[in-house]
């Protein structure tokens, strides 16, 4: 099954009335258990992100119908809404903190919304969630230069070690957004896979550190979840971010060239 297409899915925030800064890319808790529902009717097999990645690293086959929950950021509600409805159907997932927005003693302050504690990390970790990193403020991590990219992926990755007792194993871009130095940077602090978004389904071809994922946000009904999930017409739903992407990418670089100059 080295050629299997797998989707990840990327939530953010799982709230009944999120701030306005997160709403587009949050979903209300009653959806999110329905699309759960879903995934268990379908006979869905979720895996972690390392479970993923170390599979088709070292080639051993992919169990039924794979997919991937995956949620970024730390909102409090992953906790609140979302571990219940994983639990109830036995799902792990991964979870990537900003850890400079989690609620605790390495929080800088301006995070979005209600974020998670520590205790609650921990709580999700102990019930079968894996903790990724997602960098210490949430920068646009290509426009950094080297040392502030160093700092942002240390300061995650001791953060998350500190608290949790051991390093995490993988990393999701903020904002999706990465490049060649980037994802050399996230290697070189010890991260073993990392998530861009991509806005398609995750192939082995395309690297360990640059697997795609399919956002899910407060739009996405019921039967668009579905064609999500079985990779059906991900072209056309994600037509108008992609078009967005690639202009808002073309922006980035022409800022990231002025600065070096």
């Amino acid at each position: 099954m080295t050629g299997a297409r797998v989707p990840i899915l990327m939530y953010h925030a799982v709230a009944a009335d999120p701030d306005d800064a997160t709403r587009t890319l949050s979903v209300t808790p009653e959806a999110f258990a329905e699309q759960m529902a879903v995934l268990a009717d379908g006979g869905r097999t979720p895996l972690t992100t390392a479970e993923l990645a170390a599979r088709w690293r070292t080639g051993r086959p992919l169990p039924v119908r794979p997919v991937l929950i995956t949620f970024d950021d730390g909102y409090e509600g992953v906790h609140r809404h979302a571990l219940p409805a994983l639990a109830g159907h036995g799902f792990p997932a991964t979870l990537f903190v900003t850890t400079g927005w989690v609620r605790g003693a390495h929080d800088t302050g301006g995070a979005p919304d209600t974020m998670l504690d520590w205790r609650q990390v921990r709580g999700l970790a102990d019930n079968g969630v894996e903790i990724g990193g997602h960098s210490h403020t949430h920068p646009q991590l290509d426009q950094l230069d080297d040392a502030r990219l160093r700092a942002e992926l240390t300061r995650c990755r001791d953060v998350v070690a500190g608290e949790l007792g051991a390093p995490p194993e993988s990393f999701a871009y903020p904002y999706g957004y990465s490049s060649r130095r980037v994802r050399t940077a996230v290697r070189g602090q010890g991260f073993a896979q990392a998530l861009a978004v991509g806005n398609a389904l995750a192939r082995r071809a395309q690297g360990p550190y640059a697997l795609r994922r399919v956002t899910v946000r407060r739009t996405t009904g019921a039967e668009e979840f579905e064609r999500l999930v079985d990779g059906r017409e991900i072209g056309r739903t994600f037509a108008r971010d992609r078009a967005l992407t690639k202009g808002y990418a073309v922006v980035r670089r022409t800022r990231r060239l002025r600065r070096t100059v």
